[in-house]
């Protein structure tokens, strides 16, 4: 055989061959964790490695995040951060505009010894604070003292810089892309559900936020079982950093509003 018939065999053979593309991968995050004890277990108990989000200084904070830790579970300090609003006053461990540096990494360390086993933050509310480079730059500097933490910015505003600062801290970092129960509608879940399916297979990757209301519950008890059958996989949020590169400030499509 020829040299150049071998190449030719071979170049049948690369083109021959099926190529193989990952599939699309999710990861879900449950927020607001800490007020309800009985709802809270019963979204750890959900299939899959979803990340559970839980609020500082809210009663049942420890219990859940030591519940979701000892199934393996990714447990994440649900920080509180200013909103545009102050619609329903502050919660414990909220960081606001007025703190200074010093106040700022008291907080946030306070906030993080209350929840055990915190891999990582994702922000609550945060309109406010995070379109403010100087108080994300001391929120991140904060979470690179605490080493090996990750963050994901809830992205509650197309303003926010979170993300941007995160990465620019060398801290592991992504955005939500999609919340699943903006209002607690079945019909609204189930849509929003579906467009979590249609991005992941466009981008590869996307992060999703839900919260543990009933018929949130209700809704990935049925349907997270089925993703692996359509050809999705749900992953560990850690999984998903530097996944992509999708601009920073792409407009939120969903039906967030500003003033969380």
């Amino acid at each position: 055989m020829t040299a150049r018939s071998v190449c030719a065999a071979l170049l049948t053979l690369v083109f021959a061959c099926p190529v193989f593309a990952e599939a699309p991968r999710v990861a879900i995050i449950i927020d607001d964790l800490g007020y309800q004890l009985q709802a809270g277990q019963r979204a750890i108990a959900l299939p899959g490695p979803l990340a559970f989000a839980v609020l500082p200084g809210t009663p049942q904070a420890a219990v859940l995040a030591r519940a979701a830790h000892a199934i393996g579970k990714e447990v994440l300090l649900h920080l509180p951060l200013e909103a545009v609003s102050r619609r329903g006053g502050n919660e414990p461990g909220v960081i606001t505009l007025d703190m200074t540096r010093a106040k700022l990494t008291e907080t946030f360390t306070s906030a993080l010894d209350s929840v055990p086993f915190a891999a990582g933050v994702n922000t609550h509310r945060g309109s406010l604070l995070t379109q403010h480079p100087g108080h994300m730059r001391w929120l991140m500097e904060a979470i690179v003292d605490r080493e090996g933490l990750f963050f994901v910015d809830s992205y509650t505003t197309h303003h926010s810089i979170a993300l941007q600062v995160a990465r620019e801290a060398g801290i592991d970092a992504t955005k939500r892309d999609v919340f699943l129960d903006p209002d607690p509608s079945t019909e609204t879940i189930a849509r929003n559900f579906e467009r979590m399916k249609r991005l992941a297979r466009e981008r590869g990757t996307v992060v999703a936020i839900g919260h543990p209301y009933p018929t949130t519950l209700d809704f990935l008890e049925r349907e997270l079982p089925k993703l692996a059958n359509e050809g999705i996989e749900l992953v560990p949020l850690r999984s998903v950093f530097r996944a992509s590169d999708l601009p920073v400030g792409a407009p939120m499509n969903d039906r967030t509003v500003a003033s969380q």
